[in-house]
């Protein structure tokens, strides 16, 4: 059985998914994929994990980085496993490129390349946003493209963990 829950963000509302135990899912609602790895059979549920994560979003949008991460479930294939693990590693505050994912994959798997459109595919599909921040990955150039919850969303979530960083930087240094 699945269980969801709400949150309401600066940006709108979110949906949590989980499968008891672990967060499986987390979307803006109404974003392209929604609740694609949400089973039909589910039912709205108070959970430790959904707790949890509303505490790490309540930090977030705080404008702070979060110093835990809430127990995870990533539901995917081998390769957009493997992408979502990246993710993770990209700093509150810093971006990384398709191409910069492709590469540290190429470099794993000993290939000469690999595909920054099947690293944009995998990103695109992340299931649980924020969290697994697929945000934070932008093209080769600098744009902001392919964010499932929307560019403007894309734009605001980099904005404030930018602004924040540089916040927390410089009151670091006083």
């Amino acid at each position: 059985m699945d269980y969801t829950h709400h949150y309401i963000s600066p940006l709108g509302g979110i949906t949590m998914a989980s499968d008891g135990e672990y967060l499986t899912g987390l979307w803006f609602d109404g974003q392209k994929y929604f609740a694609d790895t949400l089973s039909a059979q589910h039912e709205e549920k108070d959970l430790d994990v959904f707790r949890r994560t509303d505490l790490w979003l309540d930090i977030y949008f705080s404008g702070k980085n979060p110093d835990f991460t809430p127990p995870l479930r990533m539901i995917g294939t081998e390769f957009r496993q493997e992408v979502w693990q990246i993710l993770l590693t990209i700093p509150f505050g810093k971006t990384m490129t398709y191409g910069e994912i492709a590469k540290i994959l190429a470099d794993r798997h000993k290939v000469q390349s690999m595909s920054a459109q099947a690293v944009g595919g995998a990103v695109g599909h992340n299931p649980i946003s924020l969290i697994v921040p697929c945000h934070r990955v932008i093209g080769t150039n600098g744009a902001l493209t392919g964010y499932a919850g929307g560019l403007e969303k894309k734009a605001w979530l980099l904005d404030m963990e930018t602004q924040s960083s540089v916040i927390f930087t410089t009151n670091a240094l006083v």
